[in-house]
């Protein structure tokens, strides 16, 4: 493969460096607005996620997209972009999700609009073959293979999930032909630690150097039914998520508490994953601040 040319190199520059480098990463994943809103409500979804992704921006936080989460239709991320901050934005601070639950065409395209934005990185899932359209390739290590010779030096992340055989996931990221620059795990919890575990004695073991985020999610509520309905998609420890509402914790404390379960672990380079698109940034402000996290950490605000 050639080398790439200078500009393509310096795309996603700071993202890769960042999650090479020593000091901790936090980083936000969000979703654009549900397709086929109705005029009003899209309306104020889009000006609601054009605020927050500014203030993330701005602070220097990264910013995940996720594509159709959960086989949900959802607005482009890439057309969001470009409709809310415009032609000029500074995007090296952005890593969308794509899926290939797409035609190739389509993720050829989204591809080069990528790197003409000038975006941090692309993450290639599979994307869930249970619902919606299928699968343009098999599985998502053909897109990246498909990609990298479109792309130049936009790295290309990868999905990994501790809750399976940890031989298996540090076995393809070891592989060339899996063609990931960084992965991002699926989300993971202090309730039950020991399939991180797994994973981290695993790539320690085979010495795995890629780079990688951890997956965190943001509990908001105690409500039984949202807890039940997500843990059809992740794997959520509902009784123990209600028991710790149920004792007085805040939606920010439990967060925390994962955060610092992994950071005992020397893990600290982490994406938060539903978060709320008013007051986000806040909010993760106040979950670092119980981590005992000064201002310096570096934060961005969020299958095979």
């Amino acid at each position: 493969m050639r080398a790439p040319e200078e500009g393509q190199r310096r795309a996603g520059s700071r993202f890769l460096e960042a999650l090479r480098g020593p000091e901790p990463v936090r980083a936000v994943e969000l979703r654009p607005p549900p397709a086929r809103l109705d005029a009003g409500r899209s309306l104020e979804a889009w000006i609601d996620l054009d605020r927050e992704v500014r203030r993330l921006l701005a602070a220097d936080r990264f910013v995940l997209f996720t594509d159709d989460a959960v086989g949900r239709p959802e607005e482009e991320s890439l057309r969001v972009l470009a409709a809310n901050l415009g032609s000029d934005a500074d995007l090296s601070g952005v890593i969308p999700f794509l899926t290939c639950k797409h035609t190739l065409e389509y993720c050829d395209l989204f591809a080069r609009r990528a790197v003409a934005r000038g975006l941090g990185g692309l993450t290639v899932t599979g994307g869930d073959a249970s619902v919606g359209p299928p699968r343009c390739l098999p599985r998502s290590r053909n897109l990246r293979q498909r990609l990298r010779g479109r792309t130049g030096g936009l790295p290309l992340g990868a999905w990994v999930n501790p809750y399976r055989d940890p031989v298996e996931q540090v076995g393809l990221l070891l592989e060339e032909a899996h063609h990931a620059d960084y992965f991002l795990t699926q989300v993971v919890s202090h309730h039950d630690m020991a399939p991180v575990d797994r994973f981290l004695e695993e790539a320690e073991r085979r010495g795995l150097e890629t780079p990688g985020l951890f997956g965190v999610f943001f509990y908001r509520s105690p409500n039984p039914d949202t807890l039940r309905r997500l843990a059809r998609f992740l794997p959520v420890p509902v009784e123990e998520v209600l028991a710790e509402f149920d004792r007085g914790a805040s939606a920010e404390e439990i967060c925390a508490r994962t955060l610092r379960a992994l950071a005992a672990r020397g893990v600290e380079k982490l994406y938060l994953s539903n978060l709320e698109l008013r007051g986000g940034c806040r909010r993760l402000e106040q979950v670092e601040a119980l981590t005992g996290e000064g201002a310096g950490v570096r934060s961005a605000v969020s299958a095979e």
